[in-house]
């Protein structure tokens, strides 16, 4: 049995995409995994399960579908994976709420950060299946945008807080 976090993608975001936190857990533990808890009404589900990671995301994606009457991103971590990310923070002096992190199902292209647009004060950097943004002004504030991602699984992204909060709970 291992520890599992699932970031899931444009939930309760905009007044779109609404899912009760009961809602998750209720579909999470349907599909047998134990040791249920979410954060936040934002989609942050932490869970335990022996299942390959294939087989739970199968099994979200499955019961979030016919929840949302449409496809719902999901990005799964290993708790170890969560906390390497929080390790690997490349802004550690930076505000937490100003540093996010989007989430990626595979590598983020090499040159992620040299076709950005729209960039005024943020600093990006690279991480393994991560990109780190610090947005000085605040994430609600930026213009940016990630070109280089376009053909990839569209991510999702947490703030550092956010993610030292997941490590915490799935360390518990």
């Amino acid at each position: 049995m291992r520890t599992l976090i699932a970031l899931l993608r444009a939930v309760n975001v905009g007044g779109t995409g609404k899912l009760p936190m009961a809602d998750l857990r209720a579909m999470a533990e349907a599909a047998g995994f134990t040791d249920v808890r979410t954060y936040i009404q934002s989609g942050n589900l932490v869970f335990s399960s022996s299942e390959e990671m294939s087989v739970v995301r199968a099994a979200l994606e499955q019961r979030l579908a016919a929840y949302a009457g449409k496809p719902v991103g999901i990005l799964l971590r290993t708790a170890d994976e969560l906390q390497d990310v929080l390790e690997a923070n490349p802004f550690p002096q930076a505000e937490p709420s100003k540093v996010g992190v989007l989430f990626l199902d595979a590598p983020p292209p090499s040159d992620t950060i040299e076709t950005v647009s729209g960039k005024d004060c943020e600093e990006l950097a690279l991480g393994q299946r991560e990109v780190f943004i610090h947005y000085p002004s605040g994430m609600g504030r930026t213009k940016l945008r990630l070109p280089a991602l376009s053909g990839m699984s569209e991510g999702t992204t947490r703030n550092i807080n956010t993610v030292a909060k997941l490590v915490k709970l799935a360390a518990e």
